[in-house]
């Protein structure tokens, strides 16, 4: 894009002349320009020198994150999903996900998954992907909305870079793949809908196919991606003069939007929001939600746009949670005022502080009341996880209100600085009545100002680099890499032996994602390991380091030996060995020792179980049998002709570690 300082003449000392060129960039879609050097263009070289830089150092500082980072919570369940089900079947793809409906990041995830399973660099080069295509979308939104690269550009987009409201969700490998495309295409679209509604790009079929194939995307990983359509419209209004010409000229691209838009949501509604919380039996809190939305206002958005919170603690398996001192709260709170008190001394700030704030409660009351409930804790607010869309909109609304022109102006506009003049208003320092009244852009234009913007953008990323390396900290403060990777050695090393099926710790997984908690689903696509199996001749379980250790079976129920012996068996056809009391309906695991008479093979049932099909081998040998049941005795079936068992004592319980019993 051209910068329009180059597109108008010289601007001379006369009045007419300043009015003159004010009015030609309100046409030209600069929102009436802006008298102050931070929407001025004349650093655009060095402003894109720095912009590069600090799109080094941010790209450098996401990549030690994820360095520190690993597979956690959901992670899990998406690599258990792609290792149990074909890639492109409805049954994955459209998986209600816990009220997710994101059939593009379970293909993602499936992909990474069939590539490369549980590979940590894989999954983390697919986030760093997304966080550079959602950074340039974001730049580029930020330049359309200026209409030049300028230093108000620059503010917002390292506020964008930087800032903590974006980290938690970037570095959770199953939130960053539904939130960074949402970035990429909210801010994509709204740079799209401002060109359109300035007149500098017309609604052709293309430009409207492409936008409504970006949303459709941006839905595809994230329903909550509806969002964009309602700020896209919104924001082109704001940033055009001429609200009924906006209006006139972006018809035919909001009508698209707004289409697909509805249509997604019909899909989502059908596809998850029975599980969504919209729904009469939900257990859901509105109080709850008005809790947890102050919350995140006070204990994540305020400490966010000062650079924190600093300090985060995370209490396993939860993710981190920030902790800001109550200074940092206030003195975030101070700055959203600051910010507040001269987006009203701007025209048409107070219009965007209600369209940034109406967004952001939109944007945070699904997900809250989606995670309200008897057994959720205020704290979840302070994981700022909901945030990282919230961050593109301030980043937006920052840049627009930086580059609107004072409430009041001569002739009713504000001259436009250019590259080749500086000019000034009347209305600065104008005496009015018996008292004077000093513009806040002119004190805001001053040298001073100019040298104290610098030190304080300097700051606030500093702080912001604080941040993100405290979460960091408490980020790395995750077992499940280091469980993986010793599961994974030891499921190598003793690939040759089968094992039953297992949950993975507690601290890794909790049972509630069963069964994609259990390590034939988590481990499924790993070639080198152990069979999974409903009976095995050699017990043993993964530990919770992942180390392979002895088994042995709980004490549930147990049985008596035979009355035969190894050279006259008792079991010659089916017979029922009774228990020392009933089994309720669970998966349970029998330790049958036996002396067979010969190698061959015998059906097993525990209680009313589907039967087990066990081979054995001639003499004394000792067998594990697993099956889903309830009842009292266990039936045995010879299937080889001429295959004669005698039983010894055993029990009936669950598989634990042998070292728990001893």
């Amino acid at each position: 894009m051209r910068a329009v300082s180059r597109e108008r003449r010289p601007v001379h000392d006369s009045s007419s002349s300043v009015v003159t060129s004010g009015r030609r960039a309100s046409r030209e879609g600069l929102a009436g320009g802006a008298s102050t050097w931070w929407s001025s263009d004349r650093w655009a070289r060095p402003l894109l020198i720095v912009g590069a830089v600090a799109l080094v150092v941010h790209l450098a500082l996401r990549i030690w994150l994820l360095t520190r980072g690993n597979f956690y919570w959901d992670d899990l369940v998406l690599v258990g999903r792609a290792s149990t089900h074909s890639l492109w079947s409805w049954s994955y793809l459209g998986h209600d996900h816990d009220g997710h409906f994101m059939p593009a990041a379970f293909l993602v995830a499936g992909v990474c998954t069939q590539l490369a399973p549980l590979s940590w660099p894989l999954a983390a080069t697919s986030l760093l992907i997304g966080q550079l295509v959602a950074a340039v979308a974001v730049a580029r939104m930020l330049v359309v909305i200026a209409g030049r690269v300028c230093p108000a550009v620059l503010a917002a987009w390292l506020f964008f870079l930087f800032t903590p409201m974006t980290v938690p969700a970037f570095a959770w490998w199953a939130a960053g793949i539904n939130s960074l495309p949402m970035q990429a295409g909210l801010a994509w679209i709204i740079a799209d809908a401002v060109l359109v509604a300035r007149g500098r790009r017309t609604a052709t079929p293309w430009m409207i196919v492409r936008s409504v194939a970006i949303l459709l995307v941006a839905c595809a990983f994230f329903e909550k991606s509806m969002l964009i359509v309602p700020a896209a419209i919104a924001f082109a209004v704001l940033a055009t003069p001429d609200r009924r010409a906006a209006v006139r000229r972006s018809m035919r691209l909001w009508f698209a939007l707004v289409a697909a838009a509805v249509v997604w949501g019909v899909i989502y509604l059908v596809a998850a929001g029975s599980s969504a919380g919209w729904h009469p039996g939900a257990d859901h809190s509105p109080r709850q939600t008005v809790l947890l939305l102050w919350r995140t206002i006070t204990h994540a958005v305020a400490p966010a746009m000062v650079g924190g919170p600093w300090r985060w603690d995370r209490w396993n398996p939860s993710p981190p949670m920030g902790f800001a001192p109550t200074a940092m709260i206030v003195l975030g709170v101070l700055v959203l005022l600051v910010i507040g008190v001269y987006a009203l001394s701007r025209r048409g700030g107070a219009a965007v502080l209600v369209v940034t704030l109406v967004y952001f409660v939109c944007s945070q009351v699904p997900p809250l009341w989606n995670r309200s409930g008897p057994d959720t804790a205020l704290e979840l607010a302070q994981t700022l996880r909901y945030l990282p869309d919230v961050a593109v909109v301030a980043a937006a609304a920052l840049v627009l209100i930086l580059i609107s022109p004072p409430r009041t102006g001569q002739a009713g506009n504000a001259p436009v600085p250019t590259a080749n003049a500086r000019v000034a208003t009347a209305s600065v320092g104008e005496v009015r009545g018996a008292g004077r009244r000093t513009d806040v852009g002119a004190i805001l234009s001053s040298p001073a100002a100019r040298v104290g913007a610098g030190v304080a953008a300097l700051v606030l990323v500093a702080s912001s680099v604080v941040g993100t390396v405290g979460f960091t900290r408490a980020w790395h403060d995750n077992p499940t890499g280091a469980y993986l990777s010793q599961a994974r050695t030891s499921l190598a090393e003793n690939a040759s032996v089968p094992m039953f099926d297992q949950p993975l710790p507690l601290e890794v997984l909790l049972p509630i994602a069963y069964p994609d908690n259990q390590i034939s689903h988590v481990f499924g696509l790993v070639r080198d390991r152990p069979v999974i199996t409903d009976h095995a001749d050699r017990l043993q379980v993964l530990d919770p380091s992942g180390r392979m250790v002895p088994g042995a079976i709980t004490p549930a129920r147990s049985f008596s030996q035979g009355r035969g012996r190894c050279d006259r068996p008792e079991v010659t056809g089916p017979s029922t060995i009774a228990l020392d009391g009933p089994l309720a309906r669970w998966t349970w695991t029998a330790q049958i020792p036996y002396c067979a008479t010969a190698d061959g093979r015998v059906e097993v049932r525990i209680g009313d179980s589907d039967p087990v099909v066990v081979p054995v081998r001639a003499g004394l040998h000792p067998v594990w049998v697993q099956a889903t049941g309830a009842g009292g005795s266990i039936r045995l079936r010879p299937l080889t002709p001429g295959l004669s068992l005698h039983i010894g004592s055993g029990r009936v319980g669950e598989v634990v570690m042998a070292s728990l019993l001893h």
